[in-house]
């Protein structure tokens, strides 16, 4: 009896000081939690009544309603509605700062890993919230070895590029998978950290194709999981993978019915599918989603995902040869005093929209006048996107036999790609370099020099062959390989310019210029058959209320 009085008063005697300690801690968190600067507010979603965002077990330490809580989070985390996600994670906070996962959460939605990396403030954010996490006692080993996980990629931030710390993360969450191997969540996230520190220069793709083969042994038990479906998108979201991801991009808009990116993120593999009527429909739908979104939240002007959305949209129309459409979309752009926020997503479509019109359209006079510098957006800051307009310029003048204003853009192109190159932007420079051979290409020709300018766009479409095209984009403003078929056909080597079209259209399917250029070098080199398919394939891809053939030709 005396032995369980003792025992009785022991367990009083920890309780206590487990109350104590926290009670003690409370203050010091509260200075510490409002150092972060956690983004608060009333939850905004735009979509069914239902606030549908898809279906997350997340097991954590807290009550039921923190659980569910939590699991809202989590669940917009996956769709990437990051602003969203930390707000929920910040209720959880302030209602029960003890709960170590909720900053687990905050320093997720700073990371975003498929999205541009974060810019030091959402590191250093990221990086005070893990801090508190791993301070907190009240969590469990596999709380703790999460927490530790996402570390490693903020762990020395300010020395170690960002993609080390991918891979870091990436290893991270490799041992954390294996060590869980019933954890659906640990899985999901480790195929997240395969996608996010995936070597671009990979074309056999085996760390997607790894990513890929844990999502979809995933799937036949999680179908309504936002984090599955998307994630299968973005693991495939590659010319030759992309046929693998059309059952979740026709299924996701339907299981997070009220993120606007989940709307957008399908069209990504229409897109590659060459499915234009689809992809349409999704950015249509996204566009819609994401104007809502935007007036809820007291957005002030643009928000970045309207203007991603209708990239997306306008390369479609062009692509169907859908000019009125196309043209609306470019003139509401016109209207647009200011962007939120002012980042690379914006700054593309900013660069894009009147480039893909002009280009796509061979409007070379229209092209020339293209300036740089939308009214209230920092264009001076994305180097990358000012090239896109500087070649568009570039093309004009050449393709109007003025060689000396192109000769001038290519100079500012170079100067473009040195400024990336110095700031240390590999792969945006990169991209600034194909455009600087296949303009040099051009002028050569234009001087005479047919074999130098052979050479010069030949190693464009190469380097381009072998770069994938960045998220932010539905592709290029005009395909390397697609300009060298142009050349051969003004150099009238129809046969070598029908060979370039059709590679081109193998990693762009559906292309109106790719199949309209296609039919033409078909037709001059005497094979009608041919020249008739792709004709009919043209008259498929323009039908105002067809469904697109995904991958044809």
């Amino acid at each position: 009896m005396n032995n369980y009085k003792q025992m009785a008063t022991a367990s009083l005697l920890v309780a206590s000081l487990v109350l104590s300690c926290r009670e003690t801690q409370k203050p010091m968190l509260a200075k510490e939690i409002s150092a972060i600067n956690l983004k608060t507010g009333k939850v905004v979603l735009c979509g069914p009544e239902d606030k549908g965002v898809g279906k997350v077990s997340f097991i954590i330490s807290g009550d039921d309603s923190t659980s569910k809580q939590f699991n809202f989070g989590i669940a917009l985390l996956h769709s990437f509605e990051y602003d969203e996600a930390e707000k929920v994670f910040a209720q959880i906070i302030h209602r029960d700062p003890q709960i170590a996962m909720a900053y687990w959460g905050v320093a997720m939605c700073n990371f975003h890993p498929l999205w541009t990396p974060p810019e030091q403030p959402e590191l250093i954010k990221g990086n005070k919230a893990l801090e508190i996490a791993r301070s907190i006692n009240a969590k469990t080993n596999r709380e703790s070895d999460y927490i530790q996980a996402l570390s490693a990629y903020y762990k020395n931030w300010e020395k170690l590029d960002h993609r080390t710390r991918c891979l870091q993360y990436e290893e991270a969450m490799r041992k954390l998978s294996e060590k869980y191997p019933n954890d659906k969540e640990a899985a999901i996230f480790y195929a997240l950290a395969l996608d996010a520190a995936a070597d671009p220069a990979d074309k056999t793709y085996t760390k997607q194709r790894k990513a890929g083969q844990i999502l979809n042994s995933l799937y036949p038990n999680a179908p309504y999981h936002p984090g599955v479906v998307h994630y299968i998108i973005h693991t495939y979201d590659y010319p030759e993978l992309a046929h693998l991801a059309l059952p979740a991009a026709e299924k996701y808009a339907s299981v997070a019915p009220s993120s606007a990116h989940a709307q957008h993120m399908p069209s990504h593999i229409f897109t590659r599918l060459g499915m234009w009527d689809e992809s349409i429909a999704s950015n249509l739908a996204s566009i819609e989603a994401a104007r809502c979104y935007a007036q809820s939240a007291g957005i002030k002007g643009v928000w970045d995902e309207e203007l991603h959305a209708m990239d997306y949209v306008v390369y479609a129309y062009l692509q169907k040869k859908d000019l009125k459409s196309a043209k609306q979309q470019w003139d509401h752009l016109n209207t647009f005093k200011e962007a939120s926020p002012p980042n690379l997503k914006g700054a593309y479509t900013f660069a894009a929209i009147p480039v893909r019109y002009v280009l796509e359209n061979r409007l070379w006079k229209e092209a020339t006048k293209l300036t740089t510098t939308p009214a209230g957006f920092p264009m001076q800051q994305f180097p990358w996107q000012r090239g896109i307009i500087h070649f568009a310029r570039l093309l004009g003048f050449v393709h109007l036999d003025q060689v000396d204003s192109a000769k001038q853009e290519l100079g500012i192109l170079k100067q473009l790609q040195q400024e990336l190159l110095d700031k240390q932007k590999t792969y945006y420079a990169n991209q600034v370099a194909i455009q600087i051979n296949a303009a040099e290409g051009w002028i050569l020709w234009k001087e005479g020099k047919p074999a130098a300018a052979l050479e010069k766009m030949q190693l464009a479409a190469d380097m381009e062959d072998k770069t994938e095209k960045h998220p932010v984009t539905p592709g290029e403003v005009l395909p390397a390989r697609e300009l060298l078929g142009d050349l051969y056909l003004e150099m009238k080597a129809p046969e070598k310019a029908l060979a370039a079209y059709q590679a081109n259209l193998e990693k762009h399917p559906n292309r109106y210029n790719g199949l309209q250029g296609a039919a033409q070098s078909a037709s001059l080199c005497g094979n009608k058959e041919l020249a008739d398919f792709y004709a009919r394939q043209l008259r498929a891809v323009t039908a105002a209320d067809g469904k697109s053939i995904a991958g044809a030709p």
